[in-house]
Protein backbone atom coordinates (compact mmCIF):
# COMPACT_ATOMS: atom_id res chain seq x y z
CA UNK A 1 0.00 0.00 0.00
CA UNK A 2 2.10 2.78 1.20
CA UNK A 3 5.92 3.04 -0.12
CA UNK A 4 8.76 4.67 1.93
CA UNK A 5 11.71 5.65 -0.10
CA UNK A 6 15.43 5.03 1.46
CA UNK A 7 17.07 8.27 2.83
CA UNK A 8 13.70 10.62 2.48
CA UNK A 9 10.78 11.07 4.89
CA UNK A 10 8.55 11.29 1.94
CA UNK A 11 6.28 8.29 1.88
CA UNK A 12 3.67 7.75 -1.37
CA UNK A 13 0.37 5.76 -1.50
CA UNK A 14 -0.84 3.81 -4.79
CA UNK A 15 -4.42 4.86 -4.87
CA UNK A 16 -7.03 2.40 -6.60
CA UNK A 17 -8.39 4.30 -10.08
CA UNK A 18 -11.75 4.58 -8.10
CA UNK A 19 -10.26 6.23 -5.28
CA UNK A 20 -8.08 8.34 -7.57
CA UNK A 21 -10.60 9.61 -9.51
CA UNK A 22 -13.26 10.14 -6.20
CA UNK A 23 -10.27 12.52 -4.98
CA UNK A 24 -9.69 14.55 -8.33
CA UNK A 25 -13.17 15.05 -8.88
CA UNK A 26 -13.86 16.62 -5.90
CA UNK A 27 -10.62 19.20 -6.09
CA UNK A 28 -11.91 20.16 -9.52
CA UNK A 29 -14.91 20.88 -8.14
CA UNK A 30 -13.33 22.68 -5.27
CA UNK A 31 -11.34 24.53 -7.92
CA UNK A 32 -14.54 25.40 -9.64
CA UNK A 33 -15.74 27.01 -6.22
CA UNK A 34 -12.64 28.94 -5.54
CA UNK A 35 -12.72 30.38 -9.13
CA UNK A 36 -16.39 31.49 -8.62
CA UNK A 37 -15.69 33.18 -5.57
CA UNK A 38 -12.53 34.68 -6.80
CA UNK A 39 -15.27 36.18 -9.99
CA UNK A 40 -17.73 37.13 -7.51
CA UNK A 41 -15.03 39.36 -5.70
CA UNK A 42 -13.79 40.56 -9.05
CA UNK A 43 -17.82 41.22 -9.67
CA UNK A 44 -17.96 43.27 -5.96
CA UNK A 45 -20.53 40.96 -5.07
CA UNK A 46 -22.31 41.72 -2.23
CA UNK A 47 -20.05 40.13 1.25
CA UNK A 48 -23.00 37.11 2.62
CA UNK A 49 -23.08 36.00 -0.62
CA UNK A 50 -19.66 35.61 -0.86
CA UNK A 51 -19.65 34.00 2.62
CA UNK A 52 -21.75 31.21 1.49
CA UNK A 53 -19.79 29.95 -0.96
CA UNK A 54 -16.82 30.33 1.30
CA UNK A 55 -18.79 28.13 3.89
CA UNK A 56 -19.93 25.66 0.67
CA UNK A 57 -16.18 25.47 -0.31
CA UNK A 58 -15.20 24.61 3.36
CA UNK A 59 -17.78 21.85 3.32
CA UNK A 60 -16.95 20.59 0.28
CA UNK A 61 -12.84 20.51 1.78
CA UNK A 62 -14.23 19.10 5.47
CA UNK A 63 -15.72 16.31 2.71
CA UNK A 64 -12.52 15.51 0.59
CA UNK A 65 -10.68 15.67 4.50
CA UNK A 66 -13.24 12.43 5.52
CA UNK A 67 -12.91 10.63 1.98
CA UNK A 68 -9.16 10.60 2.35
CA UNK A 69 -9.01 10.06 5.96
CA UNK A 70 -11.33 6.92 6.01
CA UNK A 71 -9.84 6.04 3.10
CA UNK A 72 -6.39 5.71 4.82
CA UNK A 73 -7.62 4.45 7.48
CA UNK A 74 -8.97 1.64 5.44
CA UNK A 75 -5.78 0.98 3.71
CA UNK A 76 -2.65 2.42 4.95
CA UNK A 77 -3.64 2.71 8.63
CA UNK A 78 -4.88 -1.12 8.99
CA UNK A 79 -2.38 -2.86 6.93
CA UNK A 80 0.47 -1.35 8.89
CA UNK A 81 -1.37 -2.40 12.23
CA UNK A 82 -1.88 -5.98 10.73
CA UNK A 83 2.09 -5.46 9.95
CA UNK A 84 2.70 -5.11 13.53
CA UNK A 85 4.11 -1.69 12.72
CA UNK A 86 2.20 0.39 15.76
CA UNK A 87 4.02 3.94 15.43
CA UNK A 88 1.33 3.92 12.42
CA UNK A 89 -1.49 4.98 15.22
CA UNK A 90 0.58 7.92 16.25
CA UNK A 91 0.61 9.19 13.56
CA UNK A 92 -2.78 8.99 12.48
CA UNK A 93 -3.17 10.76 16.62
CA UNK A 94 -1.09 13.42 15.67
CA UNK A 95 -2.90 13.97 11.89
CA UNK A 96 -5.78 13.61 13.51
CA UNK A 97 -5.18 16.37 16.33
CA UNK A 98 -3.86 18.71 13.43
CA UNK A 99 -7.21 18.34 11.52
CA UNK A 100 -9.06 19.42 14.12
CA UNK A 101 -7.83 22.83 15.20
Amino acid sequence: MEKEYCCCTHKTKDRSEAEYRSLINRLSRIEGQIRGIRSMVEQSAYCTDILVQVSAVNAALNAFNKELLANHIKTCVAEDIKNGKEETVDELVATLQKLMK
